[in-house]
């Protein structure tokens, strides 16, 4: 029977993985295209913490992606046979899902300043320092992920596993509940719930009407971001800590296998973090599906068509930049 169970657990993880990682890249790239062509989310806090995530995202589905391939391929993730990957995969993973959490929690306190009542805490915030605090926290995430790696080792009785006593208390009760669970996750929450009270108060304020829809829209979209974001690392940060307190020896191997596929399933859905971004923001939003349709149609699309005209040697219509002026324009809506 556990043998059946650690099957399905395996078949779970690998296709669920699979179209996790496989929609999440595509969704993200999309993403960091929206934000990064468009003239009003280039000088927007959010948008650029919202950029940040999204290529972290990329980087950590593209990762588990090659670990899912490596499985298909050898029925193993091969982190039992070389020492330098089993560092190197668990280091890799981590690192990414720090970077993650941290932007979504900076998007959330930037969003409550930046819709905040009074002027001197509404400005307390700049880009300049928006990518300051970025590069400082990317910066601590990977030293903190590169001493973790001192501390794996591949055990006989365990595999690759964390060898040193001390650095397991900490990853045991602090890493996992903590930096990767309860801590984002109140952050992300409170901060969000205040910039939901700010942002009813903007109506009140004298401020240009595409300001003022812009802003509505970047903190509906944070809202419903770190609302996702609650939703699914909470339920597996609850079992984690269950489980920490409550562990299950490898010599109940029924137990253990039901532990295991349990631990699977809030896995995956916390894994969806990574990837449901671009999904919630498309159906939640009529004027981001807008904007997605102009950069995907009318200028990725019209780019390409222009660049393989160049290479047909024909000559350019002269009203491009009349084209190119009404796209601008378009941008603003």
């Amino acid at each position: 029977m556990s043998a059946q169970i650690f099957d399905i657990t395996a078949k779970y993880s690998l296709y669920s993985g699979t179209i996790i990682c496989s929609l999440g890249i595509v969704g993200n790239a999309i993403n960091v295209l929206v934000f990064t062509q468009l003239k009003p989310f280039r000088n927007n806090r959010c948008a650029f913490y919202l950029t940040v995530e999204s290529i972290s995202n990329i980087l950590y589905l593209l990762f588990s992606l090659t670990i899912y391939i490596l499985i298909s391929i050898y029925r193993d993730d091969e982190t039992e046979r070389f020492l330098i990957w089993c560092k190197l995969r668990y280091t890799i993973a981590q690192t990414f899902v720090l970077i993650t959490f941290t932007m979504i929690c900076c998007t959330a306190a930037d969003e409550y300043f930046s819709t905040n009542y009074l002027y001197n805490i509404r400005y307390l915030c700049t880009l300049k320092l928006s990518r300051y605090l970025a590069f400082v926290f990317i910066c601590i995430w990977i030293t903190h992920s590169v001493i973790q790696t001192f501390f794996y080792n591949i055990v006989p009785s365990l595999g690759c596993a964390i060898a040193n006593d001390i650095y397991l208390r900490y990853a045991t009760y602090f890493t996992y509940p903590v930096l990767t669970g309860l801590l984002p996750i109140v952050i992300a929450l409170l901060c969000s719930l205040f910039a939901y009270q700010n942002v009813r108060r903007i109506v009140r304020r004298q401020i240009p009407v595409a300001r003022r829809r812009l802003d509505r829209q970047i903190t509906a979209m944070c809202f419903i971001r770190v609302l996702s974001f609650v939703c699914l690392a909470a339920p597996f940060c609850c079992y984690r800590i269950y489980a920490v307190n409550n562990p299950v020896s490898r010599s109940e191997p029924l137990e253990f296998a039901i532990r295991q596929l349990v631990q699977v399933i809030f896995a995956s859905t916390a894994s969806l973090n990574f990837g449901i971004s671009f999904y919630l923001f498309i159906i939640s939003s009529s004027q981001f599906r807008r904007q997605v349709k102009f950069v995907l149609v009318k200028k990725c699309w019209n780019r390409w068509k222009n660049l393989c005209r160049f290479r047909n040697n024909q000559i350019a219509p002269e009203n491009i930049e009349v084209n190119n002026f009404n796209m601008e324009l378009e941008e603003i809506n």
